[in-house]
């Protein structure tokens, strides 16, 4: 920063002022230690590996812990396993036929920053729900998993001048092992004997035996629970969930390939991705999974995953914001696609899920019931809904004026559309072992 000379007793008006620039674009993101296109040695990635691992079970320990118990027991459960397992192999077909055939490629192809920033936004901030007020079930495990994890991760390193790396990368896991202790202390003096069954449910770390009930090993095999029924009602329902995690997933990529210092995912390769979730999502659907290992990191109380859900889906909120860089935010076009899509992406899911909840059912109402899954699905998502809102009005809103195109920022990401044209992208997205044969991107 420049500064002038004073000149003559009465300031301004002068040219000695100080001046100030805006910050630079930055296509990739910098001061990243590993890119994707690098890799830390196998100690660290099996410990970045494993924290990744213990925000995953957290979602899933979540929604089981709500769905099970409406499934009740013996055959009943059963029948409703093999008929999810009929519903995800089906709609892990719809994401491999919308990947792989390119489909999804269209739709990436006439995205802008200006319309990513809503839904990869709302892919972090949509899931708020499962932030505080899930931490707040005991507020004495989760604020402290929460303050620890900020001061580990934020304070410290910057005291430290040697070995700050270790807070840096690993305060997920120290964080949580410190807490954890702490509410198996607390479990084990009897702290929880006489609460509420709601709130040893959310701090024990012994909950209905959960580790004493898993076996040992478990090999997965297919169809575990017999051959799976498909339903045609529950196919659409599930393939309505298909596209909802396409969406968001959509959203994970950009802003994971944001933190990994690459540049903008090609289109081609979001719609590669999209097929490889569809494979997941099919295997999902035919195996079981190990027990006693899950059993255990299942027993981590959920407001100790909840604070870790306040910082990690902080970062995914913020590397949507970061792409308003790209934009022109003195556009009155522009602040109307944000505001409105965020807005919308907030406000239709609330009215959906409150409406849910207190009628017992969506508010669509039709004689077709897997139509008004559809509807309750896609609605429900604050992701799907700023990402449909978004994608219109930048798409319909004077789309033909070389200004609006600017505004929107679709000059900066002109160079990836097509994968060839851009020679960073196949230093950042070719497949691994020659796989670009079988998987081309175009």
């Amino acid at each position: 920063m420049a500064v002038g000379g004073g000149g003559g007793g009465g300031g301004g008006g002068g040219g000695g002022g100080s001046e100030f620039h805006p910050h630079p674009v930055k296509e990739q993101l910098p001061g990243i230690d590993f890119c994707v296109s690098s890799s830390p040695n196998w100690p660290e990635a099996i410990l970045v590996g494993f924290q990744h691992y213990l925000v995953v079970i957290g979602s899933i320990v979540i929604i089981s812990t709500i769905i099970v118990p409406l499934m009740g027991g013996g055959n009943r459960f059963k029948q409703i396993m093999r008929a999810v397992q009929g519903a995800l192999i089906v709609s892990s077909f719809f994401q491999m036929v919308v990947g792989f055939f390119g489909f999804w490629r269209i739709f990436a192809r006439f995205l802008s920053p200006l319309a990513a920033v809503p839904f990869v936004t709302l892919t972090g901030l949509g899931l708020f729900v499962h932030g505080f007020p899930q931490l707040a079930k005991c507020i004495e495990v989760g604020l402290p998993e929460l303050i620890i994890l900020v001061v580990l991760s934020q304070y410290i390193p910057s005291v430290l001048k040697s070995n700050k790396v270790i807070f840096v990368r690993f305060a997920v896991v120290l964080s949580v092992v410190i807490v954890w202790v702490y509410a198996e202390v607390l479990t084990v003096a009897g702290a929880y004997n006489r609460r509420s069954v709601k709130t040893q449910l959310s701090c024990r770390t012994d909950r209905s035996g959960l580790i004493s009930a898993a076996s040992w090993i478990r090999v997965p095999y297919p169809f575990q629970w017999g051959r799976p029924t498909f339903n045609a009602g529950d196919a659409f329902a599930m393939m309505a969930s298909g596209f909802v995690a396409i969406v968001e997933s959509t959203g994970t990529y950009i802003a994971a390939a944001r933190y990994g210092s690459a540049t903008h995912v090609p289109p081609s390769v979001l719609s590669r991705g999209v097929g490889w979730q569809g494979i997941g999502t099919f295997l999902d659907g035919i195996f079981g999974a190990g027990r006693k290992f899950g059993a255990v990191i299942a027993s981590i109380p959920l407001p100790i995953v909840a604070a870790l859900y306040c910082v990690l889906f902080a970062y995914v909120v913020s590397a949507g914001l970061a792409f308003l860089q790209f934009c022109n935010l003195n556009s009155f076009r522009s602040k109307f696609i944000l505001g409105f899509s965020l807005f919308m992406g907030l406000s239709v899911p609330q009215y959906f899920n409150e409406y849910l909840l207190i009628a017992g059912q969506g508010p669509v109402h039709t004689r077709s019931k897997w139509f008004n899954d559809i509807v309750q699905v896609i609605f429900s998502s604050p992701a799907a809904v700023a990402a449909i809102v978004a994608f219109l009005l930048d798409s319909t809103l004077s789309r033909g004026h070389d200004s609006t195109r600017r505004d929107s920022g679709r000059h900066w990401w002109e160079k990836f559309r097509f994968y060839n044209q851009d020679t960073r992208s196949e230093e950042f997205y070719a497949l691994p072992w020659k796989l670009n044969r079988f998987f081309p991107s175009f």
